[in-house]
């Protein structure tokens, strides 16, 4: 079965954040990411995972004023700057946790702006992202994310992201593929799994159920039939990526809320 890691930003929210990594591992996950770590030292974060065995797996790049409304500046001109200091804040993070790859978001596309003025900024900043991490060993990931979730986000189409990678041509910039943002914006889950995955540019899958980005054992997708394609796939074309569990929990932060919908992951492990 794939790897899963359980993402901390979403599951386990019962909780406070740095308690989380125990509830993990004693799920039985042996990894973890999370979407913003920077409100904790990365040194408390690091010892979390030294105590727990868990690998962090993920991390986002800073993306912007979160509060505000935005999702990310990687694309919006003028803001080079301020994408830059957080990126380098983001690989300070990856260093101290030996985190292998930072998402970018990509950004809101202002109405007003050219679309090539903005494709422009944002394949500059994530080639000076890619250069900057790669003699860290670390990996860049673009996401295509639903518009009916963040609307007006830049970047939606898996086709998109797989075409600004191969132009930029830089080996540690990925694509991060959401099958839960890919149903909604594009659907045919199998059918784009057997496309991308064994090319190379894929470095991360994330699942959550769809439409209500719940469990992954609710909703329209038939997730166990996609684990065993995920798993085939890796078998033949070597793909040694994590599963994200980037989804909130039915029950929510409740006491037990996360654990008690982990029925789905104890039937992919032992089934």
């Amino acid at each position: 079965m794939p790897r899963f890691a359980a993402n901390l930003s979403l599951l386990y929210t019962e909780q406070p954040f740095l308690e989380r990594f125990d509830a993990a591992a004693e799920d039985g996950f042996r990894g973890v990411e999370c979407q913003f770590p920077y409100d904790w030292p990365a040194a408390e974060i690091a010892t979390r995972l030294r105590h727990t065995g868990l690998q962090q797996v993920l991390i986002n790049a800073p993306a912007g004023d979160w509060a505000a409304g935005e999702r990310g500046i990687a694309c919006l001109p003028g803001r080079e700057a301020e994408f830059r200091a957080g990126f380098a804040r983001a690989l300070d993070y990856a260093q101290a946790l030996d985190c292998p790859r930072i998402h970018v978001l990509a950004g809101l596309a202002p109405a007003q702006l050219d679309p090539a003025r903005l494709q422009a900024t944002y394949e500059a900043n994530l080639a000076w992202a890619a250069r900057q991490a790669a003699p860290l060993g670390r990996q860049v990931l673009i996401e295509p994310i639903n518009p009916r979730d963040f609307p007006g986000y830049f970047l939606t189409r898996q086709a998109q992201a797989h075409r600004l990678v191969e132009a930029l041509g830089l080996p540690n910039l990925k694509v991060q593929m959401d099958l839960y943002h890919c149903q909604i914006v594009e659907g045919d889950l199998a059918t784009r799994l057997r496309r991308w995955l064994p090319g190379g540019n894929v470095a991360h899958l994330q699942i959550a159920g769809v439409p209500e980005r719940h469990e992954p054992d609710l909703g329209e997708v038939h997730y166990p039939y996609l684990f065993e394609l995920i798993d085939a796939l890796s078998r033949e074309h070597g793909w040694t990526g994590w599963v994200g569990c980037e989804y909130r929990p039915r029950r929510g932060a409740v006491p037990g809320g996360t654990r008690d919908g982990l029925g789905w992951l104890r039937a992919a492990v032992t089934g």
